[in-house]
């Protein structure tokens, strides 16, 4: 009888012994992104790396430009022992070997930015993710153009709208389209909106597609542009300005709050570019990891999808905003 109890409370010993050991193993969390060259993504690493310091776990960060390179890295982390990564996939459409990769190798997984789908094209309900409101930051856009406006004591029967179009992109038609429904809840006529279709999504098109519209429409007095981008909006502003629509007969607000709105900003003389909405790279860096780590920790999985916006950055508030959002 004693040789039983002896041989229990050996094994007893030996399992508390073991999960003792494996409560105790370090942390580990990757933070995989596609442009690691992108000031956003560097962004996302650094507020990333604040998590990681506040709470003392190691963060791995992977650069992942195409699907090889991706899927090395998740054997990478696998084989530090990692135990979860939060991930911006270079083409989401590789989400079924993401998901399968992290089952494989037993790592919690959290996509963000771009949200990861299936054969089908549909989501992946089973890995959390946090994107952005491409609809709710284009209404953002919108109610900011209006509120201008309206301060300006422009009538919106003499105002046209350019909307500097990339549709081929469903995040460019949603942000548009948000930005578009605002303006008309605002009082802007159906017949005042000109489409400005791009080729590319870099200042150039849009300023090719901006001259067209202008020179299509010359009726109206005032104009405000929106596009997907920072970009499309400067070259909307660059051929208004070609066509004498200057800050005082034009505005326009941009997405991103990229260094090309900055430069704007830091001009002089104020320009047609009146603000851009500036999306958090800190909720995207920080929360995900953060989230990441808690469902390591305690088992605490993350809300299957959370979807953030942004805040409108001008010439007058973007000290401000920056140091608000961490910048």
């Amino acid at each position: 009888m004693n040789a039983r109890r002896s041989l229990l409370l050996t094994a007893l010993l030996a399992l508390g012994a073991a999960h003792a050991a494996h409560a105790a193993d370090p942390v580990k969390i990757g933070f995989l992104v596609k442009q690691a060259e992108e000031p956003w993504f560097q962004d996302e690493w650094r507020f990333a790396e604040q998590a990681a310091k506040e709470k003392g776990f190691t963060l791995v960060k992977i650069g992942i430009p195409n699907g090889e390179k991706m899927m090395a890295a998740i054997d990478n982390l696998a084989a530090q022992k990692a135990q979860g990564f939060v991930i911006c996939v270079p083409d989401v459409k590789l989400g079924m070997a993401v998901e399968r990769s992290a089952k494989r190798h037993q790592l919690k997984v959290m996509s963000v930015d771009d949200r990861l789908v299936d054969g089908a094209g549909k989501p992946i309900e089973a890995i959390p993710h946090m994107g952005i409101s491409a609809y709710e930051i284009g209404k953002q856009v919108g109610q900011g153009l209006a509120a201008e406006v309206k301060a300006r004591g422009w009538t919106m029967a003499e105002v046209g709208a350019m909307r500097v179009a990339y549709d081929q992109l469903p995040t460019a038609r949603e942000r548009t389209q948000g930005a578009l429904d605002a303006l008309k809840a605002a009082g802007l006529p159906e017949a005042n909106v000109v489409d400005a279709p791009q080729s590319k999504t870099d200042t150039e098109s849009a300023f090719n597609a901006a001259n067209i519209a202008f020179t299509k429409n010359p009726k109206f007095k005032h104009w405000v542009a929106f596009g997907l981008n920072d970009e499309a909006v400067l070259g909307a502003v660059r051929a208004g300005e070609g066509r004498g629509f200057k800050q005082d007969a034009m505005l326009g607000i941009g997405i991103g709050g990229s260094q090309a709105a900055l430069n704007e900003f830091a001009k002089p003389a104020a320009t047609a570019f009146f603000g851009t909405v500036l999306i958090s790279p800190k909720r995207h860096g920080y929360e995900t990891t953060l989230l990441v780590y808690q469902w390591v920790t305690e088992n605490k999985a993350p809300p299957s999808l959370t979807l953030t916006s942004g805040t409108l950055m001008t010439r007058r508030n973007q000290a401000e905003v920056r140091k608000q959002m961490g910048l």
